[in-house]
């Protein structure tokens, strides 16, 4: 028997999972009991059989070096760092791996909050977005 909190909606459900014998697909078949709602029912079964989470993060900046005579310089307040995130939720196995891709990402200001920073995530169709406008 499994526990866990519904996040779907602002209610929090508390959720009781248990596995039963494995139907004819392998998988486990699963009783889920304490949800108000159908949507508590099929988040239940998501987290256990293909758990998946929205990945938020930040990737460094790119900074380029001032035009001699422009009277531009980075500023000592200016971020530097741009905060992202996914567009959809990722597999749980995945996150680590695409967190190295986010922190290894350097981004060129400016960035407008909404603008796609990685595209298509190694065809998963996981789209990852800047969160802030910066620069």
């Amino acid at each position: 028997m499994r526990s866990l909190t519904c996040i779907v909606c602002p209610i929090g459900c508390s959720l009781s999972v248990a596995e039963g014998s494995p139907g004819d697909d392998g998988a486990a078949t699963l009783s889920i009991t304490g949800n108000h709602c159908h949507r508590g029912a099929v988040y239940a079964q998501e987290e256990i059989h293909a758990p998946k989470r929205v990945v938020t993060a930040t990737c460094g900046i790119r900074f380029q070096e001032p035009d001699e005579g422009s009277g531009r310089n980075r500023s000592s307040w200016a971020p530097q760092r741009v905060p992202v995130k996914t567009v959809i939720p990722c597999p749980k196995e995945k996150v680590a791996e695409l967190l190295v891709d986010i922190y290894n990402l350097r981004l060129t200001l400016p960035v407008r909050g909404g603008d796609m920073v990685i595209p298509n995530w190694q065809g998963t169709g996981i789209d990852v977005i800047a969160v802030r406008s910066v620069g």
